[in-house]
């Protein structure tokens, strides 16, 4: 959201802060049993103030939903975009990309996961339509492996599932992830167990792995 016409620079930091503290409610209490009263009391604003800041208890919702989903995609849409590379170095990015959003955003992400529903309107279809955009991604890429016969043949839909799957519930857990579990090393597991278990034939992961590296260093350059 843009800072409204006469607002000082101070506006932005305070609305950012504003909107950390909801997803830490949310993420605690759930957004539904969240009131504005305690919304007051965490960021240490009256009500006038708050709206001030947000517009509606739904605008913070937007917020943080839009804070997992526009990085996430304009990541996402890098990757795509390097249409040189192997599907497979392709969805191994897009596992790490994901997992990097999930850690550095763990409140954000579990309201996105629970409280993605009480967005109505418009904000709810850009919403579903965002969702769905990172889905599309990922179905490309594994249909584009079937297709080049890196992986076996079977059911799309399920395949694309398998590979949310394996991410869509670390961010329940990554608050205890054991030292050294980090998004590149996750990403590495998750995408060779999946790998290995459709793939048409053996393939090394360590010969993937530095294909990724390699991948990887092109992505910072497309996204900066």
């Amino acid at each position: 959201m843009a800072r409204p016409p006469g607002h000082g620079p101070g506006y932005e930091t305070r609305r950012q802060e504003i909107i950390d503290a909801a997803a830490t409610l949310f993420a605690e209490k759930g957004y539904a049993a969240t009131g504005i009263t305690e919304l007051c009391e965490a960021v240490g604003l009256g009500k006038g103030a708050l709206y001030h800041y947000i517009g509606s208890k739904e605008n913070l919702l937007v917020e943080i939903q839009d804070r997992v989903l526009v990085p996430l995609l304009a990541r996402a849409r890098c990757i795509a975009a390097l249409s040189d590379e192997e599907p497979l170095v392709r969805l191994r990015l897009l596992s790490q990309a994901l997992l990097e959003i999930i850690f550095a955003r763990l409140d954000h992400i579990w309201v996105y996961e629970h409280d993605y529903r009480h967005v109505t309107g418009l904000n709810r279809k850009r919403l579903v339509g965002q969702r769905r955009e990172f889905e599309d991604l990922v179905r490309d890429l594994v249909s584009e492996a079937m297709d080049d016969g890196v992986l076996r043949t079977v059911d799309l839909r399920l395949a694309v599932l398998q590979f949310l799957n394996l991410h869509n519930h670390t961010y329940q857990w990554a608050h205890t992830a054991a030292a050294g579990w980090t998004p590149a090393r996750l990403a590495a597991e998750y995408c060779a167990t999946m790998f290995r278990g459709l793939a048409s034939h053996p393939f090394s992961t360590a010969d993937l792995e530095e294909k990724v590296r390699r991948a990887h260093e092109r992505v910072d350059a497309l996204a900066s």
